[in-house]
């Protein structure tokens, strides 16, 4: 298995993005796993808040996660704003650099953009002092030096950035050409 990690922004597409290429790999016949914000807070990490600390240690216990998929077989999808670039690396050298097996997508948008999208009005609360410690905000976010792949989602289609990560996949041989044209029954 290997795991695509998705980092940017709050507001950058992350979610949104990993979710329509966990739908595509599914219709491919890929055995996935998708780790967010929503299934890991709320449980895993329920009692981590946002601290500096708090975030490596987030990081930290997600990365063990994805490796526990990666070992058995599965594609996983991990979306997290993961700020820091040591944070991300720890992640990856989880498992041997020849394996390979670790995806970096930098989901990349301005912060204006990602200010406008803001579906749950967190860039407001941030603005406003209530949500201390806020990416972008009030907190740094480290962009990625050589991610694998890089998308600007102000600029590409959710449809496109799929169609480019799959090609990836293919290209340096993740998954097979033939999936692509052989969409699974639902």
């Amino acid at each position: 298995g290997f795991t695509i990690w998705f980092t940017g922004l709050s507001g950058s597409g992350k979610s949104t993005l990993s979710v329509a290429l966990e739908e595509r790999l599914y219709h491919m016949g890929c055995r996935t796993y998708r780790l967010d914000g929503d299934n890991v807070r709320t449980g895993l990490n329920r009692d981590l808040a946002f601290s500096p600390e708090d975030r490596i240690e987030n990081i930290r216990r997600i990365g063990e996660v994805a490796k526990l998929f990666r070992d058995a077989g599965l594609i996983n999808l991990s979306a997290f704003i993961s700020p820091y670039r040591q944070d991300r690396d720890m992640a990856r050298n989880l498992s041997p650099r020849e394996e390979n097996d670790f995806l970096e997508v930098f989901v990349d948008a301005p912060l204006e953009v990602c200010e406008q999208r803001d579906p749950k009005g967190l860039y407001k609360k941030a603005r406003a002092g209530s949500i201390p410690n806020f990416t972008g905000i009030s907190a740094p976010y480290e962009a990625p030096d050589h991610p694998e792949i890089h998308i600007r989602t102000d600029q590409t289609s959710i449809e496109e950035a799929v169609e480019q990560i799959v090609a990836y996949l293919i290209e340096h041989g993740y998954i097979e050409a033939g999936l692509a044209n052989t969409p699974r029954a639902t």
